[in-house]
């Protein structure tokens, strides 16, 4: 006789994983789905990902033993945000108390994938399968391109975005000093992630451009790219070079409707997607997995792990969380992504007054950092 399971979980991230291993730790029947298609990525090919991951998703990572060590995580001290213009520039600062927790973390994706993976080996209550089995909950965690989605039926709606997100890895002659810079240049936004540590010299880059302008950027070779960066940045580390392929990927705000039926459920990108402009990805993810798990941990004892009612719950939560963050992606990316010579003076001006008013930043840093007093 087939096993029945509690919960298969379908996908091959860190979202599936992380979810995989909750449940687990709460005692349900766990399968792992991987496609048996899915290869890894090949040795010789450098892993530029990076994640900015906050104080919620770093308590459950932790709570997992999963937090990786050493340089692959690196603290965000100081965020450094520029409007740059020859007669007119603007900036603004966020500078945290020493004395308290940093603005975010940047995680490389690498390290983080090998000490899920590490704890996956070792949990008891997951097995690692190839074919959906029958199961009481079935939660798709496959990416936005997830084909299970829409076997089942579920809608999936996108509205592209005018824009390529051109991702690298780029070795700096200066230290970052721990500070995410972030530049408004038109209707671009180029950020600079901190990485290798809190004396490191490497920088994770995303830069959001044209889908013209990131094509030409991503078939120039590394010298022209590096130059193309330094000027775009003024040099703000010194010269800087690439480590590791650039990649790039088309923008979209996307979202699944709905979210459950009964004994399905989506999770992380296949239930939504957003613009990487706010950094939080991973983060809105996390979430659902840990909304999703506590829901299943609290469910009355005659309720099944699949039950609609109970499903919706998990759906009404996380479809708020993400609606107001995406909200607040869209009103960034309708201030700063726009070309308009009377957009970028209203954004100069607006830079300029929150960083003469410490009050509001004190409340920026306090939403960044989880102390939402």
């Amino acid at each position: 006789m087939s096993k029945t399971y509690d919960v298969a979980v379908l996908g091959s991230g860190l979202v599936a994983h992380t979810l995989a291993l909750l449940l687990a730790r709460d005692r349900l029947k766990v399968a792992l789905v991987h496609e048996s298609s899915a290869r890894p990525a090949s040795p010789e090919t450098m892993d530029i990902r990076a994640y900015a991951l906050n104080h919620a998703s770093r308590t459950l990572l932790e709570s997992l033993k999963v937090w990786p060590e050493g340089a692959a995580v690196t603290a965000v001290r100081r965020m450094w945000v520029a409007e740059p213009d020859r007669d007119d520039p603007a900036t603004l600062r966020l500078d945290p108390d020493p004395a308290d927790q940093p603005l975010a973390w940047i995680v490389d994706v690498p390290a983080l994938e090998a000490s899920v993976g590490q704890a996956l080996r070792y949990q008891t209550g997951i097995d690692t399968l190839t074919t959906a089995p029958a199961a009481r909950l079935t939660v798709i965690c496959e990416g936005k391109r997830s084909a299970t989605r829409a076997e089942r039926g579920f809608e999936w709606n996108v509205r592209p975005y005018d824009h390529t997100a051109v991702a690298a890895r780029l070795q700096c002659e200066r230290p970052h000093g721990g500070v995410a810079r972030q530049w408004f240049i038109g209707g671009d936004v180029l950020a600079l992630l901190p990485t290798g540590g809190d004396d490191g010299h490497t920088v994770a880059l995303v830069w959001s451009l044209s889908h013209q302008r990131a094509r030409a950027l991503l078939s120039a070779d590394a010298s022209a790219f590096e130059q193309s960066l330094m000027q775009t940045c003024d040099q703000a580390l010194g010269q800087m070079s690439l480590q590791g392929q650039p990649a790039g990927w088309p923008l979209e705000l996307s979202q699944a409707r709905p979210w459950v039926k009964p004994g399905l459920a989506l999770a992380g990108d296949a239930a939504h997607a957003m613009h990487p402009l706010a950094g939080q990805g991973l983060n809105v993810g996390l979430g659902d997995v840990a909304t999703l798990a506590g829901v299943l941990q609290t469910r009355e004892y005659w309720r099944d792990p699949g039950d609609i009612k109970l499903l919706r719950r998990y759906e009404r939560a996380r479809k708020a969380a993400f609606a107001q963050m995406a909200l607040a992606t869209e009103g960034l990316y309708g201030l700063f992504g726009h070309a308009d010579g009377r957009i970028q003076t209203l954004r100069r001006w607006g830079l300029r007054g929150f960083d003469r008013l410490p009050p509001l930043k004190r409340w920026a840093i306090q939403q960044a950092t989880g102390q939402q007093a």
